[in-house]
């Protein structure tokens, strides 16, 4: 499950846009890879759907509206801890543990959010890549796993 760890991202970042709302303006994610990055959201522990609180109109999101855990890093807000942008773009925001958030990056599977660490918001918030073939759609499974085991393992 450390994929993201050990495989590099082949060729160069997507460009997105600089500001809010961050998104990504090339090499988008065919939208059946997106559906299925999707569904494995939903498949997590305790995980329920909804729109976003915080992104574009269109971006659903992922809560543990039940968890109890309060530890400032593993939500972007309430208690969201990714979602997926609509099909025109179809990267996502999540929440990563701060440890693993530079290699990520290095391996281009990320980039940080532009408010991360700005406004109250957490430091680890990243935009992951929407993927592009079969590989990167189990990197970015990953990547959303270990947003999800940081939020449930989070301490109250």
């Amino acid at each position: 499950m450390t994929s993201y760890l050990s495989h590099q991202r082949r060729g160069a970042r997507p460009q997105t846009t600089p500001s809010d709302p961050h998104t990504q303006l090339e090499q988008n994610a065919p939208v059946e890879l997106q559906e299925l990055v999707f569904e494995r959201g939903q498949s997590l522990g305790s995980v329920e759907v909804g729109p976003s609180q915080v992104s574009v109109p269109g971006a659903r999101a992922f809560y543990l509206p039940r968890c109890g855990c309060q530890s400032f890093g593993a939500f972007m807000f309430g208690k969201e801890f990714a979602h997926i942008h609509p099909p025109s773009d179809g990267s996502l925001h999540m929440t990563l543990p701060p440890e693993i958030v530079p290699q990520v990056i290095e391996n281009g599977w990320a980039e940080l959010h532009p408010l991360a660490g700005q406004y109250g918001l957490p430091g680890n918030i990243v935009m992951v890549y929407g993927p592009r073939d079969d590989e990167e759609l189990q990197v970015v499974c990953d990547l959303l796993t270990a947003s999800h085991t940081a939020a449930t393992s989070s301490e109250a």
